[in-house]
């Protein structure tokens, strides 16, 4: 549990609030001490875009890490925790909620200790308590606008095989048999007259042709890669702001 004496320092180190697991949760708020005995029992956690949300997480079993706070609640519960105004008191019914999300025991009041950068002291509740002066102030809510980054699809290159039928026309060569005939002159008689005068005989010739032949080879035709091009779109935000209002009962115009 930490003590009043290491409050001051929590502060003013701009820490932040982490889970069990290391996650971190939100930057540290504020500091609510238990009324009774004035232990800090409460953390507020700057959560949300900007930090403009803050969750209550209780203090007991937490412990400093250089200038962090560990809590033993992991980041979805206390970003689950009821809302609580932080308004510098937690009221009854604010703290049974609190006690409730998380499965704690108990019925205490807490009073703000301080905030980030500033020096504990007291916080007035409302505009009639004895601890404020005469003067009231008034506060309005700002909408403050950013962007964060975010996945929003994926894409991949992916291949496969297909198969399909490629035609070419090869010239392919035959040979072809066919009978010569030449009449017996000066030249071939003696190698007509060469054999017997009348005999059987066979001769025989091999014939040739071309076949195709085919083969195939991989060659790479071309790389294809991904590539990704920022653009900018113009969004719309429409939200609700509060402002407060002061008016004036009981004073009449005064004429001279």
């Amino acid at each position: 549990m930490l003590t009043t004496e290491n409050i001051d320092g929590l502060l003013q180190r701009n820490g932040n609030v982490l889970s069990a697991d290391g996650d971190k949760i939100g930057s540290v708020g504020q500091v609510y001490a238990d009324d009774a005995d004035g232990q800090p029992t409460w953390v507020t956690v700057k959560t949300g875009l900007f930090g403009t949300s803050e969750s209550f997480v209780p203090l007991q079993g937490a412990r400093l890490e250089g200038d962090d706070v560990v809590v033993p609640y992991t980041k979805d519960q206390v970003k689950d925790a009821p809302r609580v105004d932080t308004d510098g008191h937690l009221e009854p019914s604010e703290e049974d909620r609190l006690f409730g999300h998380y499965g704690l025991d108990g019925h205490r009041n807490y009073t703000e200790t301080g905030t980030r950068g500033d020096a504990a002291g007291t916080v007035g509740r409302d505009t009639s308590g004895p601890t404020t002066d005469g003067a009231m102030t008034r506060s309005e809510e700002r909408l403050n606008v950013g962007t964060e980054r975010q996945a929003a699809g994926r894409a991949r290159l992916r291949k496969y095989v297909i198969t399909e039928n490629v035609t070419k026309t090869v010239p392919v060569q035959r040979e072809e048999v066919r009978i010569e005939r030449e009449p017996i002159t000066d030249a071939n008689r003696g190698a007509a007259l060469s054999g017997p005068d009348i005999s059987e005989e066979e001769h025989e010739v091999t014939l040739h042709e071309e076949r195709p032949v085919i083969e195939k080879e991989t060659v790479p035709v071309e790389r294809v890669r991904l590539e990704k091009d920022t653009v900018t779109d113009e969004v719309t935000v429409d939200e609700e702001v509060r402002k407060e209002r002061i008016e004036t009962d009981g004073m009449d115009d005064v004429r001279r």
